[in-house]
């Protein structure tokens, strides 16, 4: 499933777009924003595989908000103006689509982004069998801290820095909390909460809205998001006796 957002201040071009992705299976519309900063909070809570763009949009055009993105997703732009092409092909968007958009187009762009992000899942596979998969390095303190994923408890995000709790104490990185969740493991870890995200291991009950686990000889709790709670619970039914 490719989770989707769509980037665009006029509601006909919302329209058209959202009616497309209803016809496609495999792409799951997450959110419609209207401006550039609303699209920043929705990648920032949620995976997004796929944003589809416009570039002419007030206070900050689709083009500099790409600029902005350490980690962005798949792009596709959605523009009535042909002059940007070769800009927009710069920052490597996957297509670039001139309004009005047919079907067909839209099509033909979808299955681009499709067979991305399928031969990159697969360079994944292959890592993963390449390299160990138990520890990670973050930047902290003006240098590099290995953290091994056994030993965090669960990660807090503040704005634009994380917090990795761990049994032996805690971890300050300047990053953001999807691009911390993109490098973890999802066997062994699973957002909770925009604010979120817990060592599944760890986890010692779930109590209505709230998990529970131990942190320094204590019971600590920490939220269920409404946006998160399917799916955790559809996790601990797969290992429910």
């Amino acid at each position: 499933m490719i989770n989707a957002i769509i980037v665009d201040d006029e509601p006909l071009a919302l329209e058209v777009l959202e009616t497309y992705i209803s016809q496609i299976p495999d792409i799951k519309l997450i959110k419609k924003c209207e401006n550039a900063f609303e699209a920043n909070e929705a990648l920032k809570n949620n995976h997004i595989d796929l944003m589809f763009l416009d570039i002419q949009m007030p206070q900050l055009s689709g083009i500099d908000f790409l600029k902005t993105l350490s980690n962005p997703p798949c792009v596709i732009f959605t523009t009535a103006y042909p002059d940007y092409a070769v800009e927009g092909f710069e920052l490597n968007a996957v297509d670039y689509l001139l309004k009005p958009i047919s079907l067909e187009r839209f099509l033909k762009a979808v299955n681009k982004v499709s067979e991305k992000l399928s031969a990159k899942h697969i360079d994944h596979e292959n890592e993963a069998h390449e390299v160990a998969d138990d520890f990670f390095f973050v930047k902290a303190d003006k240098k590099l801290v290995k953290v091994n994923y056994d030993e965090i408890l669960y990660i807090e995000g503040l704005k634009d820095y994380v917090i990795i709790r761990q049994e032996s104490g805690r971890v300050i990185t300047l990053q953001t909390m999807k691009s911390l969740e993109d490098r973890l493991p999802v066997s062994k870890f699973k957002r909770v909460h925009r604010s979120f995200i817990v060592n599944i291991k760890k986890i010692t009950a779930i109590l209505g809205n709230m998990v529970e686990l131990m942190e320094a000889g204590k019971i600590k709790q920490l939220p269920i998001g409404k946006n998160y709670r399917d799916e955790l619970l559809d996790l601990i039914n797969e290992n429910k006796l």
